[in-house]
């Protein structure tokens, strides 16, 4: 199966976001943030993507939670950071 998408349908994908507001992201999902609420499918996602992007931090503290997790929670969180950058593309330099 192939997809073709216009110029036009990308101009409405949200930008990805860069390394380091995905590493903060991913902490504040491991830490529960202001409302104390921790994900760690959700911090594993975000600490993946920064991964991907080359924060080093990112990586250590995705491998911390994997050993917390169990296989079909680091599967989830996989899934979702895939579904992440199908739906954001990378941002532009104007």
């Amino acid at each position: 199966m192939t997809m073709t998408m216009t110029a036009e349908a990308l101009g409405y994908v949200e930008p990805i976001l860069s390394g380091e507001e995905m590493y903060r992201l991913g902490l504040e999902a491991s830490t529960g943030g202001e409302m104390n609420d921790f994900d760690l499918i959700t911090a594993h996602k975000w600490f993946n993507l920064a991964a991907m992007q080359g924060n080093l931090e990112a990586r250590a503290y995705r491998a911390e939670l994997a050993n917390e997790m169990t296989p079909e929670e680091i599967a989830d969180a996989q899934r979702q950071a895939r579904e992440y950058l199908a739906t954001h593309r990378a941002k532009t330099h104007s």
